[in-house]
């Protein structure tokens, strides 16, 4: 008698345990596939990177049938972040979408524990992924994808773009100087300095600065209102919604500015005024969220696990690449439609090349480069 009371008070705590969500490897109850994204330190209505991976996952859920939901982080410190994943996961999420590099701590903290869980990181790097600061640190992510750009591509082509349409005082006002953002700037400088030298222009300047934050605020738009005021022509505004204190400052002096990461021409414009937005060098999120959700939605997951891919050019068609700029682009005579396309072709191919070096800012062959550091 006293054997089976054991046996029958072992079996009622498994019961227990596995119906309050012990163990949970991260699977629905059915094992059907559930979404879920969470946000960096930004929301979903940052008209960037999380507001564009939200719509992405939730399009591609809604179109499909799958359950999607979204969490944000109760504020911007790793242990908000993990809180969040892991609730996620206990709700029965198993694919886990995160955008953006401050994801790395909590990826490298929760990927191991849930194998079964699939984690889909953008914008995080093999760096990101194995170092602490400058510790460097194991980390096994057989159950993490994540896709980072070459953002010194999409760059260049803004920058080129820019001065062959007639811009000759540009700037960049980068968010904080993380490499995506520097690569975004180093290949903006090399752009311009190409186009300028095939022009032969000499008097093309370019003023460089980090704002130390992924969002406007007062000390930035201080800055922009004097680079606006002293001629500044056109800015790309690189980080997020970084963009409110260009397009402040550009409203008061009738300026240009250049967006970042998706085609930023709505807001800006809709915020600021029509036809402030000259372009926006791009990268593929949406692009990537739907590859990777067809993929496991298709049972294909095994074809991606456990890789960081460098993502870029694929083709000769601007459309089908993972960096590039958007149709509204202000096309005219210096640089058309057509010469957009010959010099997608001209970097696919490899007749013209870009650097991804970040260790310092590009040497220029006839622009002027003001590097003014990071606003404190």
């Amino acid at each position: 008698m006293k054997k089976f009371i054991v046996v029958l008070l072992a079996a009622l705590m498994v019961f227990s345990f596995a119906a309050c969500g012990g163990g949970n490897s991260g699977s629905s109850d059915d094992g059907t596939m559930k979404v879920a994204m969470v946000t960096d330190y930004g929301d979903i209505t940052d008209q960037s990177f999380n507001q564009t991976t939200y719509e992405a996952c939730k399009a591609f859920c809604d179109e499909n049938n799958i359950e999607f939901t979204y969490k944000k982080p109760a504020s911007d410190a790793d242990a908000d972040r993990v809180s969040s994943i892991e609730e996620a996961i206990e709700e029965g999420y198993n694919v886990i979408v995160m955008p953006g590099y401050a994801f790395a701590p909590a990826i490298r903290e929760v990927a191991p524990t849930y194998p079964d869980v699939k984690f889909v990181a953008i914008d995080v790097s093999e760096y990101d992924l194995t170092h602490e600061g400058d510790k460097e640190v194991e980390f096994d992510g057989k159950n993490v994808y994540s896709a980072v750009y070459q953002e010194e591509i999409a760059g260049y082509m803004a920058g080129y773009a820019a001065v062959k349409l007639g811009y000759t005082k540009l700037g960049f006002l980068g968010g904080m100087a993380v490499p995506a953002v520097q690569r975004y700037g180093h290949g903006y400088v090399q752009g311009a300095d190409a186009a300028a030298e095939e022009l032969g222009k000499t008097d093309v300047e370019l003023k460089y600065i980090y704002g130390n934050a992924f969002a406007g605020n007062a000390d930035i738009t201080a800055v922009m209102d004097t680079w606006y005021g002293a001629g500044t022509e056109c800015v790309f505004a690189c980080g997020g919604s970084i963009y409110s204190s260009a397009g402040e400052a550009a409203k008061k002096a009738g300026g240009k500015v250049i967006g970042v990461d998706v085609d930023q021409k709505d807001i800006i414009d809709g915020q600021y005024g029509d036809g402030m937005t000259v372009t926006s060098a791009m990268k593929g999120l949406a692009a990537t969220v739907n590859t990777l959700l067809r993929a496991i939605n298709a049972g294909e997951w095994d074809s991606y696990a456990g890789q960081i891919q460098n993502l870029g050019l694929v083709s000769e068609n601007p459309s089908e690449n993972y960096v590039q700029l958007p149709e509204s682009t202000q096309f005219g005579d210096g640089f058309t439609a057509e010469d957009y396309n010959t010099l997608v072709k001209e970097l696919y191919d490899g007749t013209r090349t870009v650097s991804s070096d970040i260790d310092k800012i590009p040497e220029t062959k006839v622009i002027k480069v003001d590097d003014q550091g990071a606003i404190k």
